[in-house]
């Protein structure tokens, strides 16, 4: 069974963002699987979509990774599990 994450990243466009999370999925064995990002003006905005399966921490583990590594950089970023953000997203 894939278990997957969706990832949302915003802020203030910086150099950097795109690398600066995707490393960190690379160090925890985060497989990225999809990107959409896009730039309005001088916000930045990106949903990746990252296999989950073989990370090397638990779940709660890399959000709090990333939302630090948000914090640090004057970003929000969440990490959600695909099934969360499924049900959250029905009609």
């Amino acid at each position: 069974m894939k278990m997957r994450a969706v990832i949302t990243v915003t802020g203030k466009d910086t150099v950097g963002i795109l690398a600066r999370v995707s490393t960190l999925c690379a160090n925890y064995q985060a497989n990225v699987i999809e990107v959409s990002q896009t730039v309005l003006q001088d916000m930045f905005a990106m949903i990746m979509m990252v296999d989950i399966n073989r990370i090397t921490c638990n779940f709660s583990e890399l959000a709090d990774v990333m939302r630090q590594e948000g914090q640090k950089h004057g970003l929000v970023i969440h990490v959600m599990h695909e099934d969360l953000f499924n049900s959250m997203h029905r009609i």
